[in-house]
């Protein structure tokens, strides 16, 4: 054990390692706890590494970047960032990625397992993130604020485009009009009114839109429904475009 002496070898690749070690795996067993929040591990090298949460010990410093790392084994995949290195492969569509845990979690799209379950709705999710994200619709957490108008988001990527506002940052150009947007969903809705792309289709009478609310504010003639109402007289509007025409017809009195 002293020497490092690892006398078991795998029948198939060769390699040598501890039965002692090994047999955690099979076991279960997690003799090392952290003293601090009470995590158990199978191995102490793996203890020492999660004590640095605690600790806030980075010891390892990127040589590019200079950002300092708890573990060899975070330094090592953080480098990938820097040289774009990806071996990790699916066997499915052939897309590499950096991390094996990325690997893992795009895995799941071609396999349609969803192992995280909303205990609200019960909406599931392949990634524990795409979960977390979840949850703020429900409990209306808003974590991301704007630093310079301070409305709060819940997705750190809708503040990124909300801040396109406050810069007039217009990244995404129309390659048939030029036409420029902020955001790139804006510019493929846009692109609609070239191509004539209608995607969503009412299912009573079959008319399609170039967008979701259009076919939205269509519905409502199949519905009857009039969100709508004149505070002057109380008629009704499917339309709030509607509403605003009728309301000149009370300021010209």
């Amino acid at each position: 054990m002293h020497t490092g002496e690892k006398p078991h070898k795998c029948d198939v690749c060769a390699s040598e390692f501890s039965l002692t070690r090994h047999m955690l795996i099979h076991t279960g067993d997690k003799p090392h706890d952290c003293d601090v929040c009470g995590k158990s591990f199978g191995q102490h090298s793996n203890l020492q590494r999660h004590r640095r949460t605690h600790t806030a010990d980075k010891p390892y410093d990127c040589a590019v970047s200079g950002k300092k790392l708890s573990s060899l084994g975070n330094s090592q995949r953080h480098m990938r960032t820097h040289t774009g290195d990806k071996p990790h492969y699916c066997e499915v569509c052939g897309k590499g990625f950096s991390h094996r845990g990325n690997l893992q979690r795009h895995i799941r799209i071609h396999t349609g397992d969803k192992p995280y379950d909303c205990d609200v709705c019960g909406k599931g999710f392949n990634d524990l993130r795409d979960l977390q994200r979840h949850m703020r619709t429900h409990t209306g957490d808003k974590p991301h604020d704007c630093d310079v108008c301070g409305k709060g988001f819940s997705v750190h990527s809708n503040l990124q485009r909300h801040m396109k506002i406050h810069t007039g940052e217009k990244p995404y150009e129309c390659d048939v009009c030029s036409k420029r947007f902020s955001d790139q969903s804006d510019l493929k809705k846009h692109m609609r009114t070239h191509t004539g792309d209608k995607p969503y289709y009412c299912d009573v009478c079959g008319k399609g839109f170039s967008h979701r609310f259009n076919l939205q504010r269509h519905t409502s003639i199949h519905t009857g429904d009039k969100p709508y109402d004149c505070d002057v007289c109380g008629k009704g509007f499917s339309e709030q475009g509607s509403l605003q025409k009728h309301m000149k017809t009370h300021t010209r009195l």
